[in-house]
């Protein structure tokens, strides 16, 4: 698949962009819980109270009669890092391979995918730890499982499924494909969880089986996370009555909602149907424009690139 660039730019603040959303989330929480760990520090209370009666309550364990009373926690591990250099490594990686695939596909679809892949992590770390205990014989004991790991491993996969040569850093050679970018960050994650860590190898995993699969279900025609979408849309009617989305033909309100008409020619290219097709691709990604529309922003681009 050849690189398309939409000329927008990943932005804080920037309306609807789920990758900023998913990157705040994971940095906020990490900012709490180690204000907390802070705070016991200065207190003087033994840190291992910290472990016990805080960071516990976000983490995911394997001990089934546990995970009973914190269900949450097959949420809450998915955005809790409790290390600097775990966090920095999960939102390096979650924005690369998040930009790539709002790029390709809109911003409907990035979330969908690191819930999905985060909670097969969590249900593949539980069952393989109950039913495959030599995976922690190294360890003596279960610790619990935090971090974005097998999310974003679902993201990268879902990304390189859908667009294994999109390239990368063009200066070099022409660019390198995304492929060759994944298979790096895989050897490095496996490298890094497997050989003590087995049962988070196995949610890693799961989290990657999830991303390739979501990817397939697309291309047979069915969005799997669509209820998702679907839902916020439904919520954010109730709380905004005179906004309502129109599902895939939203985008006709930017032409029919204006008092002046939407193609009055100015110049050779209309700023009106520039913007529809821009936020058709932000709606739905660059592969489900018509060919008549690529050329358009094609020539629209260069054009401007001229003057």
């Amino acid at each position: 698949m050849q690189r398309f660039s939409t000329g927008r730019k990943t932005l804080l603040g920037q309306d609807n962009n789920t990758l900023i959303l998913l990157l705040a989330v994971n940095a906020l929480v990490f900012v709490l819980i180690n204000f907390l760990k802070i705070v016991y520090f200065l207190s003087d209370i033994p840190i291992e109270f910290f472990y016990r009666q805080i960071l516990q309550w976000f983490s995911l364990t394997a001990d089934t009669e546990q995970l009973v009373f914190r269900p949450w926690t097959v949420f809450s591990y998915m955005f809790t890092h409790e290390r600097v250099w775990s966090l920095i490594g999960t939102l390096l990686w979650l924005w690369g391979f998040g930009f790539i695939l709002q790029d390709l596909t809109g911003n409907q679809k990035l979330i969908p995918i690191y819930l999905y892949a985060g909670l097969a992590g969590a249900l593949f770390f539980v069952g393989s730890t109950q039913l495959v205990p030599a995976l922690y014989r190294n360890l003596g004991s279960t610790p619990p499982m935090l971090g974005a790991g097998a999310a974003v491993m679902g993201v990268a996969v879902a990304t390189t499924a859908l667009a294994p040569t999109y390239r990368i850093f063009p200066l070099i050679n022409g660019g390198i494909p995304l492929w060759v970018l994944t298979a790096i960050f895989v050897a490095f994650d496996f490298a890094t969880v497997a050989s003590d860590h087995g049962g988070v190898a196995m949610a890693h995993l799961a989290g990657g089986m999830v991303g390739y699969w979501y990817i397939w279900q697309m291309r047979k025609g069915w969005d799997p996370g669509a209820w998702m979408t679907d839902f916020v849309n439904y919520v954010d009617d109730l709380c905004n009555p005179e906004k309502k989305h129109k599902g895939k033909n939203a985008q006709s309100r930017h032409f029919y909602q204006s008092s002046a008409s939407p193609f009055t020619k100015k110049s050779r290219f209309s700023q009106e149907k520039l913007d529809a097709i821009l936020d058709k691709i932000n709606q739905q990604g660059y592969h489900m424009l018509t060919d008549e529309e690529k050329t358009y922003l094609k020539e629209a681009s260069q054009e401007n690139n001229a003057e």
